[in-house]
């Protein structure tokens, strides 16, 4: 009887253990992801929304083993701190956007990964050493934006055959990469570059007050961390100017901006779960090249064109990915 008794205590005491183990082991298998984006939650709901998606698909279930705490930050200083709550809290590594969101989450922390679902010019600004081997902790995908920037020149002056003059709207010093990439194809097309500085949103009435004041007759929109948030008080203030617009991403195009060309933004998220799928199978982040996008979106939006009073032409129509009607 006794050895039956200690024989039971035992197993008992086996299965507690195999029961503890088990439940600690259940534990970690649940990874934490911090999100920190910039401007409201409803901003980048394709591209978040693309994101989670991808995450499913690669097994992630948000709620069984992984879990996801959003924090969208409004300006740099919430941001800032936004990004050393998630790093206090210990995420497994932080998702972030683009370049606002990762300068943040790149000052809180060294060591945990972060992925980037679209930057700029990751290794020009000296984020990475390389693109094959970022090295550190931080990779994703780059937007490529100043280098489509000559196209979307060029697709304004198919659109607009007597356009001679254009304004473009500038906010940082990255953004005077792309102003660059636009004056070879300008001159080429025999169009004179009006750039236009803005800071914040007190400037943009007084932006365009001068863009009118020099006669220009179509405005480029520069993407930033100033333009993006308030994307759409300038394209309100393009609209009332009757002024075509042209935008980088197919957010600004659904935003009222009359043409958008760049990456498929949500595309590249799904490519961002695919880095976060990697990291939490184990690979580092330094080990993962830097992916360059391989497909852009045209998008028009013709309820803008119909506001302004213009017709697009029909082959420049034909060449669209989509049509905002």
């Amino acid at each position: 009887m006794k050895r039956t008794g200690w024989s039971l205590i035992l197993l008992a005491a086996m299965l507690l253990t195999v029961a503890v183990v088990a439940q600690a082991q259940q534990e970690k298998k649940v990874a934490r992801i911090g999100l920190l984006t910039f401007g409201s939650a409803d901003d980048d709901s394709r591209t978040i929304g693309a994101f989670r998606e991808e995450l499913r698909k690669l097994g992630w279930v948000e709620g069984t083993n992984i879990l996801i705490d959003r924090r969208a930050g409004r300006n740099r200083d919430q941001l800032r701190e936004f990004a050393d709550e998630l790093v206090r809290t210990k995420v497994d590594l932080i998702v972030v956007p683009g370049n606002q969101a990762l300068a943040a989450a790149k000052a809180a922390t060294s060591s945990i990964p972060i992925i980037v679902l679209r930057a700029g010019d990751l290794m020009g600004s000296g984020i990475v050493t390389s693109l094959a081997r970022p090295g550190g902790n931080i990779t994703g995908s780059t937007r490529m934006s100043s280098e489509v920037a000559g196209k979307r020149m060029e697709l304004l002056k198919e659109s607009l055959s007597q356009l001679s003059r254009v304004g473009i709207i500038v906010a940082t010093r990255q953004d005077e990469e792309e102003l660059k990439e636009m004056e070879g194809p300008a001159r080429q097309l025999s169009v004179k570059i009006q750039p236009a500085n803005v800071r914040g949103l007190s400037e943009f009435q007084g932006v365009f007050a001068l863009m009118m004041k020099e006669r220009v007759e179509a405005v480029i929109i520069v993407q930033s961390g100033v333009t993006f948030p308030n994307r759409g008080k300038l394209l309100g203030l393009a609209s009332k100017h009757r002024l075509p617009s042209m935008c980088e991403e197919s957010a600004w195009s659904d935003a009222g901006c009359l043409m958008s060309y760049g990456p498929d933004v949500p595309q590249l998220a799904r490519r961002g779960a695919y880095f976060v799928d990697q990291v939490l199978k184990g690979a580092k982040p330094g080990d993962l090249a830097v992916e360059q996008p391989t497909k852009f979106e045209f998008v028009i939006n013709l309820k803008t064109a119909k506001q302004i009073g213009l017709t697009i032409p029909p082959n420049v129509l034909a060449r669209a990915d989509r049509v905002i009607k």
